[in-house]
This record gives structure tokens, sequence and C-alpha cells, in this order.
């Protein structure tokens, strides 16, 4: 069989694989026959990578909203109330003067309005990670190993792994 690739090497690389098996050949004393070969057989895999992307962003703020309020507050104020009852001509001992007077106080109540500010509520916010699972298909590709025979070829087939690919 390496007579058959030898045919369609230049001889350059021809000489560097003679070369090289027959390195190899003294290095190992196993019983490989001269003419062995190697197929290698190989397969794609996955390389799944994360990475963090911002996506949106939110935005917590205060607006000032301005109403007016209507309130009724009852409040209380004095009135001078002047009776006059007519007196059936009594006779009096006092002199008639202008030195004699009435002082008399009058009072309401006045309503005062003043404004204090108060905590009504409070928001939290944080942020929280969820873990979810994404879906992802792919096609991967390997090579597996056929072997054609023709004629009376005996062929003897060992797996060293107890898989063959």
């Amino acid at each position: 069989m390496s007579k058959f690739f030898g045919i369609f090497d230049n001889d350059d690389e021809r000489i560097e694989k003679e070369d090289e098996r027959i390195a190899k050949e003294k290095e190992d004393d196993s019983l490989k026959n001269v003419d062995d070969e190697k197929l290698r057989l190989r397969q794609e895999e996955l390389d799944i990578s994360k990475n963090r992307v911002q996506v949106g962003e939110v935005e917590l703020s205060k607006e000032i909203i301005e109403e007016q309020k209507i309130v009724d507050v009852p409040v209380t104020h004095e009135e001078v109330v002047i009776e006059r009852r007519a007196i059936n001509n009594e006779a009096s001992d006092s002199p008639i003067t202008d030195e004699e007077a009435i002082h008399i106080p009058i009072s309401e109540e006045q309503v005062q309005v003043g404004k204090h500010t108060v905590v009504t509520g409070e928001i939290e916010v944080h942020k929280r990670e969820v873990e979810d699972t994404k879906h992802i298909e792919e096609t991967l590709k390997r090579e597996e190993a056929h072997v054609n025979k023709e004629g009376n070829a005996r062929i003897i087939d060992e797996e060293e792994d107890g898989e063959f690919h």
C-alpha cells in the first residue's frame, strides 16, 4: 500500500516519509509490518462561550405632582348683640354724664396655613439573575473509517477502546 501512495508523492516527501518510517521502526520493536499506515479520524465538537451584553436600562426617578386641596376648617368668631329694652320710666339718682362706658373685647379664630414634608413610602430597586436555558442546534461533522475490500483480502479489525468510529 505504501508503494501505491509513493507514486503520487514528490521525491523529497517520499524520502522524508521513508526516513520517518525507518526511525519509528527502529524505536518500536513490536511486530508491526513495514507497510503499516495510519488513518486519523477527526470529528467536530462544539465550542460554546457566553458574553454578557447590555440589552436595556431602567431608570427610577421622582416626579413632582401639584394638586389643589380644598379643606373646610370650622372657625369661630364673636359678635356683639345689643338688646334694647324699654323700661317704664323708673327714677334714677345718677346724673347724666359721658364718663360711663363698657368695653367688650371681640375675638375670632384665624386660619394659618403652613406645610411640612412627610415620608409616605419607599421604593426599593435591585437586580436579580435568572437562569434560563437556550436551545442550540448545530450540525457537527465527524470522520468514520470505512474498509472496502476487493478480492479475497483477509481483514482483522481490532478495536483498542471498545469503540470504532
